[in-house]
């Protein structure tokens, strides 16, 4: 068809036929609603600012109500949240199509348009757009609905394209067939105006006439009659501006025309109605709102023109715009980002134009959002200054650390560092600093604190990723150089003892310059020597002297006198190293041209000094001084050997005949020469005391100086004489000791001659000494007595004691009688006693704040043990060491798989090792890559393959299952966004299999979380009413009993009805039917087969005329009497039976309920227990009582089955059950049945006994015996074993939902999701090896995973420990005072003070109490925190409680005025009992989880210590023996240039070096004292360059990772695999 391809009619000739004309009116139907679709589709484009499918294709995209839901938020907001809008996205119905949330979508629109007053006339029903039962009442809709928001001013208009737009034959023929297939009539879409001002107007009469006189005023063209019939009150026409009164002229007139001539383009094919020509009131005032928008937006750019903030403000605030939050304080965010808006708009467009109403709100939003960023911005940073002059670190690093002052990341571990160096920038501010201020500076110690904790963990490429990063603020720092500033740093925190203290920016700036530094001292250095070569060969003394003496070759003591030594040296060495090395390049290196240089230096000041000292021994000959020449014989220098002191005279004198003999008449030389011990000849001046090692030009020598041998020669003669005098002098000393040994001798003869005369008078020397004691004696008597004389009046005393003795007897006698009668004393004192404990401790308990009086009274019981104070700590304590512990084991799980990983690829590198051997010979230039190639791990093996890439596939894929496993609430959420007929077969072959159909403790407490969440879940999103749960099939319930019924299930069914059961089925005559029809006809069949004749009574009758008969009524009642015994004895059996229904109905039953009981608080409990008795019995035993054979109730025969009459009977005791359990009775349609109501009412109270008991069953916690430390405790990992295809199809599913299942974008799901990456496929998890078998199902091979859990930790609050800690001191501090201290509140107890009495019985008690804490157990001794204070006096105490409460007061512990402490230590007192038994049990489980970590630890470290041992033995045998190396020999040190390593293929090549200087450079590789460590020295031209410790264990690691070229030194690129070949063949030979 040519223009609009199906327009109105056809200019044809002939007459067209009835069936042409037919379908020629169907054709422009199609047309009409085609062009309706695409205004509809155009307008909401418009509306959405996105692109929407074709026409053709609308009607389907609008059955998910996105687009209708996304278009209900423009214009309501409110109503429709975009976060309520379900599969916004529409990834869920693109891949499962339409869910029944979608309708939710389309409700939202609804309710959206009836919000904002559209007329319920227009409204379609849900199943028009779900079901698409009737699209164009839709699309009418959005027409009206378009028409009405551009009334209100809210929307675009909708524009008629009839006749615009141009369709194919083929979808004019499909939306033709479309809309015959559901016999649908199109709308009048050209009546909505007229329907909107019918349903709008109270007058319609009124309207319709000003309506007309609009329409007659604009056609006639004048604008003021135009303007007073808009201002008609009966048009109902709103928001009138007369200055805008000839562009609302203008406009309407236009829009007149564009509907008449529409009209006319329409022609005949409708009826013709005058709102087809005239414009209805809502276009009329759709048109001036959309005027005055217009108007008000020129406002608004001329207020932007002229950048005049009140005009803006004033322009934002009109009513037109209807803008939403604008705000007088925020005028200059306006200004700024309206006219940055204006800007960009014209910059796109190339010319300048108004901004749109909806560019101004956005305008109006963002700057909204500007202002409210600074303002809160510039609040935080007031709070940073503020928390900084505190000197709070945490406060400083929290307020540092909110969003709103938008700094960069923050690390709360080095609060320390941003206090300390932010407090000091305030300083030197001297005021507070600004956003911009605290931007750079965080930015600076964030990077700080990145590179400390870089160098603490030893992470060099974070190091250096932190170091080069610009937000560092470092200067001049060089890539090369990362390893060196590495290194370095350490260096500096070993240095400086930091520990856990950090470096700061200037340590690293400084370190960084000097690292620099450093490396250009060393470029410089190399520069040099290559000088010094060069000048050698030229001959000349004086340039190498020049070369020595440059800066950068760093020599010491280079002398210009010593230059020709140093030439002739260094020419010397460097013939020999060519000698030596066979290269006639070589070139000698910086510690050789060093050695010389000393050496040259060495020898000309040893020669220097000798001559020096020569001549001073010459010259004190010539003088004739013999101390002189004894003094300066002895100089080291001249190296004179045997110069003694006492010879001074002699050496003189043979000195100065020596000389006498060489001097010669006229020697006036001042030259000497003097050879040295290499042949030189060294020439020294006698009077300037200089030397030379060449011979001065013209010079004379000195014939009569004596030499240095000449002067050894007569030393050595005098010497040799004055020995042999010593010799005779030396006897001396024998003739000494032989006279005192005389001496000795006449000694001892005298004192034994002495010694005899005292032995001989020995009785005469004994009675001396006895009269001299007698006499002491006595004199010690008498000073008695006179002492006693002197105390009279104490022996008085002694008498009064004596006395009080006699007094203190009869009191006994007085007390013995009280105590004989003890108990009557007792008693009475009991009585009184009694009742004032008995008023005094009601108030303790019930009185909400007891008085302090009261407390006091009973504080005592706290003294009975002060183990309970201990009791807490220990409990305290086993909490954190069970924490530790938890941490320590995840340690040792770490470094255990890491050595897991290091054996397999020592084993690996083992099994190519040996490859590599046999191809050791053909290693040539071309088959190096096809070494390395070998050497490199192969990858293509399934998930469990030794590759990087697989293994952190596998760990993702266990940590994923782990939480899936543990956190239930993923799963329950992801069985609801299943359809029903998949979620029995996803539970059966996934989720049962994850759990492994709760085969152990662990995995049934795990799946009964999963059934838990999952049923609360369904309660909570799918069940309206409790009764939903009975008559619909609620998803979880159905799957918990499919569950429970099987495997241990099936055995209790079992047991609770076998026995029953099988009773019935044994009772032969036993026949049970409730049918009077069926009776009937049993009797009648029964008559005639006795008979033999036919009965005349009819064979087909009503359960009425079959009741009639007295022998019917009669079978019936036998019927029914065995019904009700049979059904006493299930229900005995049942009832008695609660303990054998599986723990897991049980529990669900108990969830269930409370869950109902949450959601429906006024549903009554009758209504609540026959949801959960439904439950237990009609879908868990009534199944096993109609079907007892289905469910293994009773054995059967093979190929037996239940014989009509005993399954009539089951079904019937089932029916009866059922009743029982439901309160129901029978209906009217069973009259017959009416008798057993009474037994259905009687049973039913018993029947919820029975559901009310089994509900009663423990947490699973309880039951199973699991903590949050029962993951932390096991040594051996959860396994589960899952299909590969399972596994995908998991995978798949947590994909498409993981929006529904997981909405928080922080969850851990996401995390672990985006781990595993894009989902794999089935050949690529199995291995290509197995995926080349072409008869295998590879979705059905199994794998196991050992669950691992990624975010293992358990974090200790260590302010509530603290609180908790700082709580109970001071309920100790308060207990110990109260006994003391008077008063009657607790200020009066803490102010007053102590007396000297209270202070002495306070004492006492503690003193009684630490004797008490000495027999403490030994393993509660290690708490002394509690202990200590006990021991300060009074006074110290109530210091402490005051200090103690103003702290705690300060973290909400106990409130203001100290009671909350005392009605603390009341609880406690009330409490004690139950609380010490808590606390029991606590540390019973603590001390069991802690011997299952101490367990789980030393199964650890014992696999560590194998690991460590079978690394180290792996090792070994790689390494050579050591008969291969010889007794005492060491592995040999390599030495390689290279240049042979880029032969050998190891090293590609050095970042700026030629290849050229590659023979200069030597790579030192040496052995480590450990197998497998090595040491890498690079030098160049001798000069130690780098040095690097190498792994063998680390280049597997990245040999593993799939690493090929490495860096050393940041500089040189080594192949991996054929270092490794290289070390295997050198170190590792076997």
């Amino acid at each position: 068809m040519d223009g609009r391809r199906a327009g109105p009619g056809r200019a044809v000739c002939d007459r067209l036929t009835a069936e042409e004309m037919d379908e020629q009116r169907r054709q422009n139907v199609a047309y009409q609603y085609l062009c309706r679709l695409e205004e509809a589709k155009r307008w909401m484009e418009a509306c959405l600012k996105e692109e929407l499918p074709s026409p053709v294709e609308l009607e389907e995209s609008l059955r998910n109500g996105v687009l209708l839901a996304k278009l209900g938020h423009c214009f309501a907001p409110s109503v429709v949240p975009l976060k309520k809008i379900y599969d916004m996205e529409q990834l869920r119905y693109q891949a499962t199509g339409l869910h029944f949330r979608h309708t939710d979508n389309i409700n939202f629109w609804l309710a959206a348009i009836a919000h904002i007053g559209l007329p319920p006339t227009f409204f379609p029903e849900t199943t028009d757009i779900y079901d698409k039962k009737n699209m164009p009442r839709v699309v009418y809709c959005i027409h009206a609905l378009s028409l009405f928001l551009f009334r209100l001013g809210l929307a675009p208009q909708i524009h008629d394209l009839y006749g615009k737009v141009k369709f194919t034959a083929e979808e004019l023929s499909n939306m033709a067939s479309e809309l015959a297939k559901y016999s649908l009539q199109l709308p009048a879409f050209s009546k909505i105006g007229g329907i909107l001002a019918s349903e709008l107007s109270v007058d319609e009469a009124a309207v319709h006439a000003a309506v007309l006189a609009i329409n007659e005023a604009v056609e006639a063209g004048v604008v003021e009659d135009t303007l007073a019939a808009l201002q008609n009150p009966s048009a109902l026409l709103g928001n009138l501006r007369e200055p805008l009164a000839a562009i609302y002229q203008e406009l309407l007139a236009q829009a007149k025309m564009e509907k008449a001539a529409s009209a006319r383009n329409r022609g005949d094919g409708e009826s013709q109605d005058i709102y087809d020509r005239y414009l209805t009131q809502a276009e009329i005032q759709g048109h001036i709102n959309h005027v005055n928008v217009l108007g008000a937006l020129e406002v608004v750019d001329d207020a932007l023109e002229r950048q005049s903030h009140e005009a803006l403000l004033e322009a934002l605030r009109d009513p037109a715009l209807a803008l939403r939050g604008v705000r007088r304080d925020f005028t200059d965010w306006y200004l700024e980002q309206l006219s940055s808006d204006r800007e960009q708009k014209a910059q796109e467009l190339g010319l300048l134009e108004l901004l749109e109403k909806d560019e101004v709100q956005a305008g109006v939003t963002a700057a909204n959002l500007k202002g409210d960023r600074e303002q809160a911005m510039l609040q935080a940073v007031g709070r940073i200054n503020r928390a900084i002059q505190r000197g709070m670190a945490a406060d400083t690093v929290k307020e540092l650390m909110s969003p709103e002052a938008q700094l960069p990341p923050v690390y709360p571990e080095a609060s320390a560092v941003y206090q300390q160096e932010l407090a000091e920038l305030q300083r030197q501010r001297r005021g507070e600093l600004g956003q911009e201020e605290l931007f750079v500076a965080v930015e600076m110690l964030s990077a700080v604190v990145l590179i400390n904790w870089a160098l603490e963990a030893g992470d060099a490429s974070g190091f250096w990723n932190s170091l080069a990063n610009p937000t560092t603020g470092l200067t001049e720092v060089e890539g090369e150089n990362a390893q060196r500033y590495f290194d370095a740093l350490l260096r500096l925190r070993q240095a400086c003892g930091l520990g856990g203290a950090f470096l700061n920016w200037n340590d690293l700036q400084a370190t960084v310059s000097q690292v620099n530094a450093q490396v250009q001292d060393e470029t410089d250095q190399v520069l040099a020597v290559s000088l010094i070569n060069e000048v050698l060969d030229q001959g000349n003394p004086e340039k190498t002297l020049s070369a020595l003496l440059l800066p950068a070759a760093r020599l010491d003591n280079v002398s210009l006198p010593v230059a020709p030594r140093y030439h002739l040296l260094l020419v010397a060495a460097r013939r020999q190293k060519v000698q030596v090395t066979g290269d006639p390049g070589a070139v000698l290196w910086l510690e050789e041209i060093r050695r010389e240089v000393v050496r040259a230096n060495r020898d000309t000041d040893a020669a220097q000094r000798m001559a020096l000292g020569v001549a001073a021994i010459n010259q004190a000959i010539k003088e004739g001084k013999e101390a002189q020449t004894a003094r300066v014989l002895r100089n080291p220098a001249v190296v004179l050997r045997g110069v003694l002191p006492d010879c001074a005279n002699g050496y003189q004198r043979v000195l100065e005949g020596a000389m006498a003999k060489k001097r010669r008449p006229g020697d006036t030389a001042l030259w000497v020469q003097h050879d040295m011990k290499d042949g030189s000849a060294y020439y020294f001046h006698l009077q300037t005391f200089e030397g030379t090692w060449e011979q001065p030009p013209g010079c004379c020598l000195n014939t009569s100086h004596l030499t240095q041998e000449e002067i050894q020669s007569a030393v050595t003669k005098v010497t040799a004489a004055h020995d042999r005098q010593q010799l005779w002098e030396a006897n001396v000393g024998f003739v000494t000791r032989l006279q005192a040994r005389l001496r000795g001798f006449l000694v001892r003869r005298q004192f034994a001659e002495r010694a005899l005369f005292l032995k001989t008078w020995l009785p005469a020397v004994t009675k001396i000494q006895a009269h001299w004691r007698g006499y002491r004696q006595q004199k010690s008597y008498l000073e008695r007595l006179q002492y006693l004389k002197a105390n009279t009046d104490a022996i008085i005393k002694i008498q009064a004691w004596a006395r009080m003795w006699a007094a203190r007897r009869r009191y006994r006698r007085r007390l013995g009688y009280f105590q004989k009668h003890v108990n009557s004393v007792v008693r009475i004192q009991a009585f009184f006693r009694a009742r004032k404990a008995q008023d005094d401790y009601r108030m303790l308990v019930h009185a909400p704040h007891p008085p302090l009086s009261v407390v006091r009274r009973f504080v005592h019981l706290l003294n009975q043990s002060q183990q309970d104070f201990l009791a807490e700590a220990e409990l305290l304590r086993l909490q954190e060491e069970v924490v530790r512990k938890i941490r320590s084991n995840q340690r040792l799980e770490q470094d255990l798989n890491l050595m897991d990983i290091k054996i397999g690829l020592l084993v690996k590198s083992r099994i190519t090792l040996q490859e590599a051997v046999s191809h050791c010979k053909k290693l040539t230039r071309k088959n190096k890559e096809q070494l390395s190639e070998m050497m490199a791990l192969d990858k293509q093996k399934g998930l469990k393959s030794l590759s990087k890439e697989k293994r952190q596939k596998l760990e993702a894929y266990q940590q994923l299952f782990y939480l899936l496993q543990t956190q239930p609430i993923y799963l329950a959420k992801l069985i609801f966004q299943m359809p029903q007929n998949k979620t029995t077969r996803f539970m059966e072959s996934v989720i049962f299999s994850l759990y492994n159909y709760a085969s152990n403790r662990r995995e049934a407490y795990l799946l009964l979380q999963l059934f838990r969440t999952a049923v609360q879940e369904e309660v909570r999103t799918r069940v309206e009413r409790p009764q939903d749960m009975v008559t619909g099939s609620p998803t979880v319930v159905r799957l918990v009993v499919r569950f429970y019924r099987n495997g241990r299930g099936q055995s209790a069914l079992r047991e609770i009805l076998g026995k029953v059961t099988q009773d019935v089925l044994e009772d032969k005559m036993l026949n049970v039917h409730t049918d009077p029809v069926h009776i009937y006809k049993s009797w009648v069949n029964q008559t005639e087969a006795q008979t033999g004749q036919r009965s005349h009574l009819p064979y087909n009758v009503t359960p009425g005329q079959a009741l009639s008969h007295p022998e019917v009524q009669r079978r019936l009642d036998i019927s029914l009497r065995n019904l009700l015994a049979v059904t006493d004895k299930f229900l005995v059996a049942i009832i008695s039976s609660v303990d054998q229904i599986p723990y897991g109905m049980r529990y669900v039953a108990k969830v269930l309920k409370m869950a109902l009981v949450e959601k429906f608080p006024g549903a009554t409990e009758n209504e609540v227990y026959k949801v959960v008795g439904n439950l237990l019995y009609y879908r868990f035993l009534n199944p096993a009582v109609v079907a007892p054979d289905a469910f293994d109730v009773v054995a059967m025969a093979a190929g037996g089955v239940l014989a009509a009459p005993q399954r009539h009977t089951l079904g019937a005791v089932a029916q009866l059950l059922h009743h029982a359990a439901a309160g129901k009775a029978f209906s009217a349609g069973s009259p017959h049945l009416r008798v057993l109501d009474d037994y259905v009412e009687e049973m039913y109270p018993k029947f919820r006994r029975f559901v009310c008991r089994a509900c009663q069953v423990p947490e699973p916690e309880e039951r199973f015996a699991v903590d949050e430390y029962s993951d932390m405790v096991v040594v051996a990992k959860p396994v589960v074993y899952i299909t590969v295809g399972e596994l995908v199809n998991t995978h798949r599913l947590l994909l498409e939902h993981q929006d529904h299942v997981a909405p928080d974008p922080c969850d851990p799901l996401h995390e672990l999701l985006e781990d595993l990456g894009e989902l794999p496929s089935v050949p690529d998890l199995v291995g290509e090896n197995v995926a080349e078998d072409g008869n295998m199902d590879l979705s059905k091979l199994e794998v196991s995973l050992t669950l691992t859990n990624k975010f293992e930790g358990l974090e200790t609050d260590a302010d509530d420990t603290s609180a908790q800690s700082l709580l109970l001191s001071t309920k100790q501090l308060l207990a110990d005072i109260l006994p003391f201290q008077p008063g009657d509140s607790l200020q009066d107890v803490l102010s007053l003070s102590a007396s000297r009495e209270q202070e002495a019985a306070h004492k006492r008690l503690m003193c009684q109490r630490q004797a008490h804490g000495a027999q403490t157990p030994v393993p509660l001794r290690r708490q002394h925190s509690l202990m200590a204070p006990s021991l300060l006096p009074l006074a110290e105490k109530q210091r402490r409680i005051l200090r103690n409460l103003r702290q705690l007061e300060s973290l909400g512990v106990v409130g203001a005025g100290g009671q909350g402490l005392v009605d603390e230590l009341a609880k406690y007192i009330h409490n004690q009992h139950r609380h010490r038994q808590r606390r029991k049990a606590e540390l019973l489980r603590l001390q069991a989880t802690l011997r299952g970590l101490d367990a789980k630890t030393a199964f650890y470290e014992e696999q560590g210590d194998y690991y460590s041992q079978y690394l180290r033995a792996c090792l070994g045998h790689l390494a050579p023996g050591s008969r291969n190396l010889g007794k005492g020999k060491k592995q040999p040190c390599l030495h390689y240039t290279a240049a042979q390593l880029v032969e050998k293929g190891v090293l590609v090549g050095i970042e700026d070096l030629p290849s050229s200087h590659f023979r200069n450079v030597i790579f030192d590789i040496t052995p480590g004292d450990e197998v497998g460590k090595f040491e890498v020295n690079a030098k160049f031209l001798g000069v130690d360059m780098e040095r690097f410790q190498l792994h063998y264990q680390d280049l597997l690691q990245l040999q593993y990772e799939g690493v090929a070229v490495m860096k050393l030194f940041n500089k040189a690129k080594v192949n991996v695999n054929l270092l490794i070949f290289l070390l295997n063949k050198k170190f590792f030979r076997k």
